[in-house]
C-alpha cells in the first residue's frame, strides 16, 4: 500500500466559497475512485509558525492507483481551487503495510 500525504499552505485570500467548494469535492472523492482505500483531510488545529493550514492523506492499494487518482475527473477540478489559492504544497508518498492503515 501507498499512503499519500499533501500539505497546503493557503493565500490569505482563498475565498470561502471556492474553500468550501473544495473540500465538498474531497469528500466526493471518498470511495469514488479506482484503487483509493482511504482519504482522510482537515485543517490544521495547533497554528505553529511551521504548521500548513490543510492536509489531505489517502491510501492506495499501489503507485499506479495513484496516477489514476491524479487524472481522475473527480480530482482535476478540485486543482482548480487549490492551485491558485496555495502559496505551498508539498507531498510526499511511502509504502506501508496494511497493519499501519
Amino acid at each position: 500500500m501507498i499512503r499519500h500525504a499533501v500539505l497546503f499552505k493557503f493565500k490569505r485570500d482563498f475565498p470561502d466559497a471556492e474553500r468550501e467548494a473544495w473540500i465538498a469535492g474531497l469528500d466526493t472523492m471518498r470511495g469514488n475512485i479506482p484503487g483509493m482505500l482511504a482519504l482522510t483531510h482537515g485543517p490544521d488545529v495547533m497554528g505553529f509558525d511551521r504548521s500548513f493550514d490543510y492536509a489531505i492523506v489517502t491510501d492506495f492499494e499501489s503507485a499506479a492507483d495513484i496516477d489514476v487518482y491524479n487524472t481522475h475527473p473527480l480530482h482535476e477540478p478540485l486543482k482548480l481551487y487549490s492551485l491558485p489559492n496555495s502559496e505551498q504544497i508539498v507531498s510526499v508518498d511511502f509504502e506501508i503495510s496494511k497493519d499501519q492503515s
